[in-house]
């Protein structure tokens, strides 16, 4: 109840607020109800079957300041039902009316010659980087990454883009999983202990649509008193060579990132430091014909480094990165993520109207490192007898507006077929096929 009477004052001072500037304030949102439904698991300790319902309401106010300034707020209500202590719930869907937004921006034109500008935004915010593998505001997850501080982004006549930040992370609250499933409000916490700052380049090349794409990203973590850490200290190096796809033309996505520094073994404040080296790979090939229904064939391949055996910490981190777009869904599934993964994969697109598209793809799953727990399942064999071989996905969405604007439904359906290392490890779930349906229906207003 406490919650519900937050949210009406919350929305009537914005609406308020809009009348006060002579309706020169915006007001836009989402409401969002889904389904989720997993048969059968990957993931180590978690039911091998469950069902959740979740909602997730955004309201978003923007809007001019004065001196050239402009404001943005924007609110989340995350909240899931059905689940008990076995379910895979955590601040990853739940987190009760957060201001995840709140910054003021301001815009400079043509600083530095015709077309170009620059933007400056202080507060609270949500980033979409890059390829967004590293940095990503994610959608398909019930919550999203919120992040405390400033980002410029410069652009130039001739289409070079710099983006520079040096932001805190938001650490979503509450954790435990009592109050998780009680869906208890706690504000989210914002610490000097979680720092990341970088830049991102993008340039393009010549006048084919390809542009190269030049990422420094540091992250840095330390101990608090009631929030231990693995003290992570890593500097990502990024290069990305990409065309966007476009139809009647083949396109390409090819990223590659190194990652260096050290961080601890565990959690205890007692465990040795590592030195870190990992690696990510993305390649993705494909083409898009001019025909009805615009079909778009791609092969792609992500290789995520796993952890070997010594004293260096090989296995990648994707930090704050995106898995739905390309890699499989997160919500209660989150299986397959960024982390000692080899994967080939071929996806077809297709786009029958402007108020559908859908999409299906395959991929076969192997670890990159055998005897390392395999992508974020948990599922670890150190001897490396149950061999590399994790098995095979099918993946598939289809989005369609039932009313343009205003009211879509969404369809996120995948089968994984579970191969020799996740059937045979010691410590495997000993269910068998993985099925997940996810059934979304979405307001926006």
């Amino acid at each position: 109840m406490r919650g519900l009477m937050l949210l009406a004052l919350v929305t009537s001072a914005v609406a308020n607020l809009a009348q006060a500037r002579e309706q020169t304030w915006m007001l836009s949102g989402s409401l969002r109800a889904r389904f989720e439904t997993v048969d059968g698991h990957a993931r180590v300790g978690v039911n091998s079957n469950d069902a959740i319902w979740s909602s997730r309401l955004r309201l978003e106010a923007n809007g001019p300041l004065a001196a050239g300034w402009f404001g943005q707020a924007e609110l989340y209500d995350s909240r899931a039902w059905g689940g008990d202590s076995g379910s895979p719930l955590s601040a990853n869907d739940v987190n009760t009316l957060e201001l995840v937004q709140a910054n003021v921006k301001r815009r400079w034109s043509e600083p530095f010659g015709k077309s170009s500008f620059a933007n400056l935004q202080l507060g609270r915010m949500t980033l979409n980087l890059g390829s967004r593998r590293l940095i990503a505001a994610d959608d398909y997850r019930n919550t999203t990454n919120g992040y405390t501080g400033a980002r410029l982004d410069l652009h130039w006549g001739s289409g070079v883009d710099l983006i520079a930040l040096a932001v805190v992370p938001q650490v979503r609250l509450p954790e435990s999983k009592a109050d998780v499933l009680d869906n208890r409000g706690e504000a989210d916490l914002e610490t000097s202990a979680q720092r990341l700052y970088g830049t991102i380049l993008t340039v393009p090349n010549g006048q084919q649509g390809l542009a190269s794409q030049w990422t420094l990203m540091r992250f840095e973590e330390d101990d608090r008193p009631s929030r231990p850490t693995r003290d992570r200290d890593l500097t990502t190096f990024g290069i990305r060579l990409f065309k966007e796809p476009k139809p009647g033309q083949f396109d390409q996505d090819f990223e590659i990132y190194s990652q260096n520094g050290q961080n601890r073994a565990s959690l205890l404040p007692n465990a040795p430091s590592r030195q870190v080296k990992a690696t990510y790979v993305r390649a993705e090939w494909g083409y898009q014909w001019k025909s009805a229904w615009k079909p778009r064939l791609s092969v792609e391949y992500d290789w995520a480094s796993g952890d070997q055996a010594g004293a260096t910490d090989t296995r990648f981190d994707t930090l704050y990165g995106m898995r739905r777009a390309e890699i499989s869904p997160a919500g209660i599934l989150a299986a397959i993520g960024r982390s000692n993964l080899s994967s080939p994969g071929v996806r077809l697109e297709l786009e029958p109207s402007r108020n559908v598209d859908a999409f299906i793809a395959w991929r076969g799953l192997w670890l990159a490192e055998k005897t390392d727990s395999f992508a974020s399942t948990g599922v670890i064999d150190r001897s490396g007898r149950s061999g590399d071989y994790a098995g095979q996905q099918l993946d598939s969405r289809l989005r369609m507006w039932l009313q343009p604007r205003k009211l879509r439904l969404e369809v996120n359906a995948l089968l994984l077929v579970k191969g020799r290392f996740l059937t045979s490890a010691p410590n495997a779930p000993t269910s068998q096929n993985i099925r997940y349906l996810g059934l979304d229906l979405i307001r926006s207003f």
